[in-house]
């Protein structure tokens, strides 16, 4: 461990609060930003004093960070395979000298666990939120690491399997810790007003997350492209930015499905356009918990997900939500089409994913088991009151 980490006093002058740096890639809107966040501004402040290292520049969630009176310091770098950004790290810690440092994503947890071991910070908490399967590099970079690494949270069961099965990590060394949702956030927002989007009354499918071809947003295409054959007024709304947009225009305009496919880009208002749809579609490839089919879930939004890392922990097939094989476009056309042709069906779906959600995904639970994670790591040094 390293000597001489500062526990600076909190406001209320009742004991010293504990120094936690946290590290991410970027603070651009996604679910693993979102999340990281959620937990950095909901931490104890009496308890704990967060500060936020962003590898690249300042992106949408740095002024929320901010206002919520959490330094940031971003980098802005323009690769993370430059080592340099690691060196930069390692000075910002040795000044702040934090007890732990808890990193989010592949590049952040790479020159986070490296900064840390150069700058002698005496807790590592790595999150890994994907079961990364677009390449093997980095789960035997992960490998390879590991030796500068306390502790991996996995976002869910799945992706905690995947990690100690092809990462070959240390069960004894991963736990995990499930997306929370701010519930009532979601289910008391307002509908979008339709008519401002170019959409009608006329039943509504919905994607929300980035257009990379993890999310396969082409299969969902394939299948609209089916089920608008028979719903001649159904419509379709992408939410959000990436590599596929315009090959997805492109697409539908060669379908002549542009009258009915929509793209809106990226939106702030997502818990409106929840509550203005009909059915929540994510085709996913691979996962780990993602937070769009949480939110759809405590808004009361019909899901249609595939079967991939974390789906399978947040819906009963059937039940709360229906699943569909990755990659089948067939699939995923008759499971949309149960949802939207039969509403009693649907409205029993989303009720009872609402309730799920209510009951065992909450901020709070997910907040508390970090700073329990946190305290057991510190516990033995008793320069970190617990």
């Amino acid at each position: 461990m390293a000597d001489g980490i500062v526990l600076a006093a909190n406001d209320s002058g009742e004991r010293p609060s504990i120094r936690v740096a946290f590290c991410i890639t970027d603070l651009d809107v996604g679910g693993a930003e979102r999340m990281f966040v959620e937990l950095v501004t909901r931490l104890d402040r009496h308890h704990w004093e967060p500060r936020v290292f962003c590898l690249s520049g300042p992106g949408a969630l740095a002024e929320r960070l901010q206002a919520s009176g959490i330094p940031v310091t971003c980098f802005g770098a323009k690769s993370v395979r430059n080592l340099g950004v690691s060196w930069r790290l390692a000075a910002e810690l040795k000044k702040f000298r934090p007890a732990l440092i808890q990193s989010f994503l592949f590049h952040a947890n790479l020159v986070g666990r490296l900064a840390a071991w150069w700058a002698g910070v005496p807790r590592v908490v790595c999150g890994i939120r994907v079961a990364e399967s677009r390449s093997r590099v980095p789960l035997w970079l992960d490998r390879l690491t590991q030796g500068f690494v306390d502790h991996n949270v996995c976002v869910s069961r799945a992706v905690a399997e995947f990690s100690i099965r092809n990462a070959r990590l240390k069960a004894s060394k991963v736990s995990v810790i499930a997306n929370g949702v701010d519930s009532q956030r979601f289910a008391t927002a307002t509908a979008v007003d339709r008519a401002s989007l170019g959409l009608t009354a006329a039943p509504l499918v919905l994607f929300v997350g980035r257009l990379d071809p993890q999310k396969a947003p082409f299969v969902l295409l394939e299948a609209f492209e089916q089920l608008i054959a028979r719903h001649a007024d159904w419509q379709l709304l992408f939410v959000g930015e990436g590599p596929l947009r315009s090959s997805m225009t492109e697409w539908a305009v060669k379908h002549r499905l542009n009258s009915s496919v929509h793209f809106a880009g990226w939106r702030p208002d997502v818990p409106e356009l929840l509550k203005a749809a009909d059915v929540l579609v994510l085709p996913s490839l691979w996962e780990g918990m993602p937070n769009i089919v949480l939110e759809s879930m405590a808004a009361g939004l019909p899901v249609v997900v595939s079967r991939v890392e974390g789906t399978e922990e947040l819906i009963r097939d059937g039940e709360s939500g229906l699943l569909a094989t990755p990659g089948s476009a067939e699939e995923l056309e008759r499971q949309i089409e149960k949802v939207l042709i039969d509403r009693e069906f649907s409205t029993k779906l989303s009720t009872a994913a609402q309730q799920a959600v209510f009951k065992g995904f909450t901020l709070d639970a997910m907040i508390c088991s970090y700073e329990q994670l946190y305290l057991r790591l510190l516990e033995n040094d008793a320069r970190f009151p617990s």
